[in-house]
């Protein structure tokens, strides 16, 4: 298997997020998220029973811990580690290009 992560990557903002698993194994799956301005709804929350691995290859976004005062802006080359069940949600992401992230979810 192969591919290209910015390949087909949308040149207008989109409705909705593109999710792409490009690896599934048991205990692990590798996707491709591509961002054009979407945020995580009003008073949602990601808490995920797996932990992930996400690291921010174009765009940038503003993403918020509810245990942290302060959300932490990604720009490339950016990563981060999430724990399982750490609540999280997504602020802001860029509008003007496509916000390309590589996520890893994996048990612990």
């Amino acid at each position: 298997m192969t591919g290209n992560l910015f390949a087909g990557l949308p040149t207008e903002p989109e409705a909705a997020e593109r999710i792409e698993t490009l690896l599934a194994r048991p205990g692990v799956r590798i996707e491709r998220i591509v961002s054009t301005g979407q945020a995580s709804p009003s008073g949602f929350w990601y808490e995920q029973a797996d932990a992930e691995w996400v690291v921010l290859l174009s765009g940038e976004a503003l993403l918020r811990f509810e245990d942290e005062t302060d959300a932490r802006r990604l720009r490339p080359g950016d990563w981060l580690h999430i724990e399982p069940m750490r609540r999280h949600r997504v602020e802001w992401t860029a509008a003007d290009a496509p916000t390309v992230w590589l996520a890893l979810h994996f048990q612990e």
